[in-house]
């Protein structure tokens, strides 16, 4: 069916040349123009054929107008997460109802209409090729030829598309199940095939995306933790913070360092041009927040992605009652969330997709980008709930429009689909016990202050570090957007929402006996009593019942320590597992946990910042579940399940690897070589 209207759609596109595509969307805004004074918007009532003039006019308007008013309004339609850009729209309608027949609709039927014909332009214009890829495609190739020279070769080039939180199971099964057809099709036809691999612990986007594109993720334990020597907290997706890490790890000769871009990504894979990517958002000769200026300057483009957006926040409203009628287990999903979850999975997707595209028409030899919809969405529903599959059918469609610009650019391109951590599905630990983990912590300690900081918030955190990349931007735009934001600028980012509060938190987690982080299903425990890491011996000394409490507590899985005479020591339940030589007394707490838990706590344990106990949630393989730490339906950070199994879709010309890929840093040295048989290497 999908490929019967597909191949419908692409009839209709050869049959309709240009200039009969603009002036069926002219008519067919008049005749929305028209039906809507004939219900009673506004109170002026045209005829079809001054509704059709009108509808010729806003256009002209838009095209004369537009580029200048988006440039001057940019920091009004960031911080209104784009919808702004109805209001300006609305500006624009009044003005030519105004010019045409001396009388203007009010404000709010002239924003009304302009809802319409975003919605209606979202609708109609795909099916005749007269979208806004392509229009964001002309405004680009004519940037191309003012500026640089266009990077004309035989050579590949390669964009990594990254479904942040994807695993290779979720994956396979979309892709089976309707959710992946761009991917399906990859499949089909012969030209791609899945390689899946493993992913480092911590299994979350800090440490993954430092080992994929700087190659390194050395003494990254959580996606954020405490340095005890120094009482300070670092938090991977904070800017400062996701500079300081990118400054201990990169080496200069990343992922991306040959010319390519990094686009909202965590880390910069050292790459010479960025756009909101956390770690070089203060380095202003490398982040260019102005790469999304050319997405506003289609007006109705920009207004069919917040129409979009309108849609999404709708959808996520009725999923979430659906969900509570049913009687489903599920976590708070009201508030902001609804907004900030359009804003992640729309407003960004699209700002991303436009920067793919326009690096794809300069020619840039290779480019990274994050794509957070997925994970965001199943966090609060579950990996395989239909609203999250959804999502990851919108993303994969963005891959089809990736494909279509690619006919535009001066060399081939091979497209890459990839992940840096899967998730895993499961009831947080606070439904199913009633306590939380610094809550068991403080119960087990002798004496003492339990602190644990607020999580900063992911999300939030993406969206300021798009605001603080913007108002950091020398440009009128961004000059606005910097006065704007200032009571809201917290250290180098944009704090928005709950991550206020959360960022001075952590400053002051040094002051309390015991520190408490969690990172989906992982726990770190840091006693501050000294500078050093503890052994299992001194814990006992001042705390004796705190490590056999956490061992012994139904909803984690083990307990990782530091024996004075045994050396690091993971203990369950039912049984100790000495890491120096896998020597197991009682029953092994590893078991469940896959070949290869026992390596990653080896090497988390060798790390200078990994904590005095690092807990792991129950994982029980018969169901597939972990309960974590946070309040998250599908998690990640530990082991246990698909969280540790993402996946890469890459050209089956590309070689196998010899072995399997376990790692991140393994998964970068493999893109490295792919890369090099591509001939970029």
């Amino acid at each position: 069916m999908a490929e019967r209207s597909e191949r419908g759609a692409s009839t209709v596109r050869r049959a309709v040349g240009f200039g009969a595509r603009a002036a069926i969307m002219l008519v067919v805004d008049g005749l929305l123009l028209w039906v809507l004074a004939k219900i009673g918007i506004g109170d002026y009532a045209p005829s079809f054929g001054e509704a059709v003039l009108t509808a010729a006019v806003i256009a002209l308007l838009n095209a004369l107008l537009w580029p200048v008013l988006t440039r001057l309004a940019l920091p009004f339609t960031l911080l209104t997460l784009g919808l702004g850009s109805l209001v300006l729209n609305a500006l624009v309608i009044e003005l030519a109802f105004d010019l045409l027949h001396d009388r203007a609709p009010s404000f709010g039927a002239a924003l009304l209409v302009a809802a319409v014909l975003a919605v209606a332009s979202m609708l109609i214009s795909p099916l005749l090729d007269f979208d806004g890829d392509a229009y964001h495609l002309r405004v680009v190739r004519r940037r191309v030829r003012r500026g640089r020279a266009r990077n004309r070769t035989d050579v590949p080039g390669v964009v990594l598309f990254e479904f942040d939180g994807l695993g290779e199971q979720v994956l396979r099964e979309a892709a089976r199940d309707g959710y992946a057809p761009t991917i399906a099709s990859w499949l089909e036809q012969g030209t791609h095939r899945i390689v899946g691999w493993e992913c480092d612990l911590s299994s979350q986007t800090g440490a993954s995306q430092a080992g994929l594109l700087l190659g390194s993720n050395w003494d990254m334990p959580a996606f954020r933790w405490y340095e005890k020597e120094t009482g300070r907290t670092l938090v991977s997706n904070h800017p400062p913070d996701a500079a300081e890490i990118e400054r201990r790890r990169s080496n200069g000769a990343g992922l991306l360092a040959a010319g390519g871009t990094s686009r909202a990504n965590m880390f910069s894979g050292d790459a010479p041009r960025c756009s909101a990517t956390m770690s070089v958002i203060r380095d202003r000769k490398r982040s260019r927040s102005g790469d999304f200026f050319a997405y506003f300057a289609d007006p109705y483009g920009f207004i069919r992605t917040i129409a979009l957006s309108l849609a999404d926040i709708t959808e996520e409203r009725l999923a979430a009652r659906r969900q509570r009628r049913s009687g489903a287990e599920h976590v708070k999903r009201g508030g902001f969330y609804p907004l900030v979850r359009a804003a992640i999975a729309v407003v960004m997707r699209d700002l991303t997709v436009a920067t793919l595209m326009a690096d794809i028409v300069e020619g840039i030899p290779v480019t990274y980008a994050t794509f957070v919809g997925y994970d965001e969405v199943a966090h609060h529903s579950g990996i395989r709930e239909g609203d999250a599959l959804k999502v990851l059918r919108r993303h994969d469609r963005q891959l089809a429009r990736l494909q279509r610009a690619i006919a535009q650019a001066p060399r081939p391109y091979h497209l890459v689909a990839l992940s840096d951590h899967g998730q895993t599905q499961g009831r947080p630990f606070r439904q199913r016990y009633g306590h939380t983990l610094e809550e068991v912590v403080k119960g087990a300690l002798e004496r003492g202050e339990v602190r644990a900081p607020l999580a900063v918030d992911e999300s939030w955190g993406d969206l300021g570090a798009v605001l603080a990349d913007a108002r950091e931007d020398d440009s009128t735009p961004g000059r606005m957007l910097h006065r704007a934001t200032r009571g809201r600028a917290v250290e180098g980012t944009v704090a928005l929402g709950p991550n206020r509060e959360a960022l001075s938190d952590a400053a002051e987690a040094s002051e309390s006996d015991a520190v408490v982080m969690v990172s989906g299903p992982l726990g770190l425990i840091y006693l501050t009593s000294s500078p050093e890491r503890l052994t299992r011996e001194q814990i006992a000394a001042s705390h004796p019942r705190l490590v056999s409490e956490l061992a012994s507590h139904p909803g984690i899985g083990f307990v990782l320590v530091r024996s004075q005479g045994e050396g690091a020591l993971v203990i369950g339940a039912g049984g100790t597992r000495r890491l120096a030589d896998d020597h197991v007394e009682g029953e092994d707490p590893l078991a469940a946990f896959g070949p290869n838990a026992a390596d990653h706590l080896r090497r988390h344990d060798s790390f200078t910042h990994c904590p005095d106990l690092l807990v792991n949630a129950t994982y029980d393989p018969d169901a597939d579940e972990v309960g974590p730490f946070e309040e998250f339906m599908g998690s990640h950070g530990g082991l246990g399940g698909p969280q540790m199994r993402p996946v890469a879709v890459v050209p089956r010309t590309w070689s196998q690897p010899a072995e399997p890929i376990v790692g991140d840093e393994a998964m970068h040295h493999t893109l490295r070589a792919w890369l090099t048989e591509t001939g970029l290497g």
